[in-house]
């Protein structure tokens, strides 16, 4: 039975390809119940098209598997490694640079109204996680509480609440917070894990609330300091800009591509664009 299917076939061990093999196969599928039954029939299709029959076609397909499994494993625990080996650096290079400067501000807002310096709010993080944020208070103590009343305010009517001269700011926060030094207090956080330099923006748990399923996308990547829609616009960029940006850096996040955003971010920070 064998011999005579690989007659009808025609096919030559010498030059075997892929279309002699598919109606190679046809012909066999077809040629009774004898030929499906006969082990020696796949035996030669499979040492004649698989390089050493059966047990090593298993063996490459068990060696390509795991092949394809640890490499990615590989590709992306290092990309973790690079990314978190920045964080560490920048912030810590950063904290020292900058402490004189961290001191004086912080002497600035007790000064003003005698309240904390440091303001710590609940974030979301990756995956929904929750953690406390770091900032120096550029609000009134009562600002909490006030957000309630000033909530018709709200000047970009989605999810986000912004007020361009929002009353709760005091003096030295309107300053802090035009220059972004109101952020630096984050950089404890990225040093904890729970933030990033260059990441999506944390969000409160409000906003997060009221976020459609598309949304929940910007939640895939640990949360930054800054981000590819601060270095391009800041709080002009409406809610779906932002969050259309954060997804698109998610997709193509990348060691260099984090170094060029930090580059960005320092005109940004200098100009003070979009910022308030």
């Amino acid at each position: 039975m064998t011999i005579q299917i690989i007659a009808q076939a025609g096919i030559e061990t010498s030059s075997a390809n892929s279309h002699e093999f598919c109606r190679f196969m046809h012909i066999y599928t077809n040629a009774g119940s004898d030929a499906l039954m006969d082990k020696e029939l796949l035996e030669t299709l499979y040492s004649k098209y698989t390089r050493g029959g059966t047990k090593m076609a298993r063996l490459r397909a068990s060696l390509y598997f795991l092949y394809k499994k640890y490499s990615w494993a590989i590709v992306t625990e290092s990309a973790y490694f690079f990314k978190r080996s920045l964080d560490i650096l920048v912030s810590l290079l950063m904290m020292i640079i900058l402490m004189p400067l961290l001191s004086i501000i912080a002497l600035a807002i007790k000064l003003e109204d005698g309240g904390p310096v440091l303001f710590s709010h609940t974030r979301v993080g990756k995956w929904g996680k929750h953690f406390k944020m770091y900032k120096f208070r550029s609000m009134s103590i009562k600002a909490e509480q006030l957000k309630k009343d000033l909530m018709s305010m709200n000047e970009s009517q989605e999810v986000t609440f912004k007020i361009k001269q929002d009353p709760r700011i005091t003096r030295i926060g309107r300053f802090i917070r035009k220059s972004s030094i109101d952020e630096l207090p984050q950089l404890w956080n990225v040093m904890k894990g729970d933030m990033s330099v260059v990441g999506p923006r944390p969000p409160v748990p409000g906003e997060v609330a009221e976020y459609k399923y598309s949304d929940r996308r910007r939640l895939d990547a640990i949360p930054g300091i800054t981000c590819i829609w601060q270095v391009s616009g800041r709080s002009e960029i409406n809610f779906k800009g932002q969050v259309r940006l954060d997804i698109k850096y998610i997709e193509n996040q990348s060691f260099w591509g984090d170094i060029k955003i930090l580059l960005q971010t320092i005109p940004a920070v200098l100009t003070g664009k979009g910022a308030y």
